[in-house]
């Protein structure tokens, strides 16, 4: 079976929203902590998230081992489970073709509706071989929605064209670049109408990504605040920008500290709120770090003036 047009329009129509990263928390002895993970992912849809992508960045999708990638989209499945109307799964995907359709397909048995490819993680990557990569996955689930998550700024509107007519399941990109010019463009030589367009590079992208187009974004931030996301994104579709350059003005520099340093802490952050919330441990795995003393303050600075400590 294929993914027919009407199930790609609610597909969609459901990725223009707040697109939230978990992340993976780990017990004392270093191993993920399934419960913790269970409740992390109801509280964010009992404060209205409605998209939840197990096996994202923010969840360390790269250090986790392939058991512990499938217990983590077995588990914000079970966590999801009788609440369809309300959520829908992302599943991240990558690692080489027969890994990535292995897990597509596993997400699938376990009700998720659509896969984001994460960004090949090789030396050597060709326009080419992009496309052949993508084309394969996508073509290997063919009644599942695909959504690309580029983070290349090699990556053409003209690449991603050629994809959508190999696959025509692909239905939306995460664009991860920092460019809201190079967004634009790639974006309208694609088709801007053709897909949904998310902000991947989250919260401080999503306002001129939103004019140039990416109605909806991904966040990590939405873990520690999904008000604050959500905030954000309602004063976008209210064509607020000033409201929305208010949440982004707050949530500035919580994801400058994820941002320092080519996004060394990008999860390290993120945990390190949620321990200070007394939501998980703060312990992440190697190349991520634990953070000195001084970001842990400034951290716990922030989320009292968020009004959450």
């Amino acid at each position: 079976m294929s993914l027919t047009p009407d199930a790609a329009s609610t597909l969609r129509r459901a990725l223009a929203t707040v697109v939230v990263v978990p992340v993976t928390p780990y017990l004392a002895d270093g191993h993920p902590d399934w419960d913790t993970y269970a409740a992390l992912i109801a509280r964010l849809i009992d404060a209205g998230i409605s998209v939840i992508t197990p096996n994202g960045n923010t969840g360390e999708f790269y250090a986790l081992s392939p058991a512990e990638a499938r217990q983590a989209l077995e588990t914000a499945a079970k966590a999801t489970a009788g609440r369809a109307h309300e959520v829908e799964l992302l599943a991240g995907v990558g690692h080489d073709i027969a890994t990535a359709i292995d897990a597509a397909r596993h997400a699938q048995d376990h009700g998720a509706r659509m896969v984001m490819i994460h960004q090949p993680v090789h030396p050597y990557v060709s326009a080419e071989g992009w496309i052949d990569y993508q084309a394969a996955i996508a073509n290997a689930v063919p009644d599942l929605g695909i959504v690309l998550y580029i983070r290349d700024e090699r990556r053409t509107g003209h690449d991603i064209a050629q994809l959508v007519e190999r696959g025509p399941n692909v239905i939306a990109v995460k664009y991860g670049v920092r460019d809201a010019t190079r967004f634009a463009a790639v974006a309208r030589d694609a088709g801007l109408d053709r897909l949904t367009w998310l902000a991947g590079a989250a919260e401080l992208t999503a306002p001129v990504f939103w004019a140039a187009g990416a109605h909806g974004f991904t966040s990590g931030l939405a873990n520690v605040s999904p008000a604050l996301s959500l905030a954000m994104l309602q004063a976008l579709r209210e064509n607020d920008f000033g409201a929305a350059m208010q949440a982004w003005q707050t949530a500035r520099r919580f994801e400058e500290l994820r941002l320092a340093n080519g996004s060394a802490d990008n999860v390290s952050v993120v945990k390190e709120a949620l321990a200070q919330l007394g939501l998980c441990r703060a312990d992440v795995r190697p190349p991520s770090r634990s953070l000195p003393d001084d970001i842990k303050a400034e951290i716990d600075g922030i989320l009292t003036s968020w009004g959450m400590t």
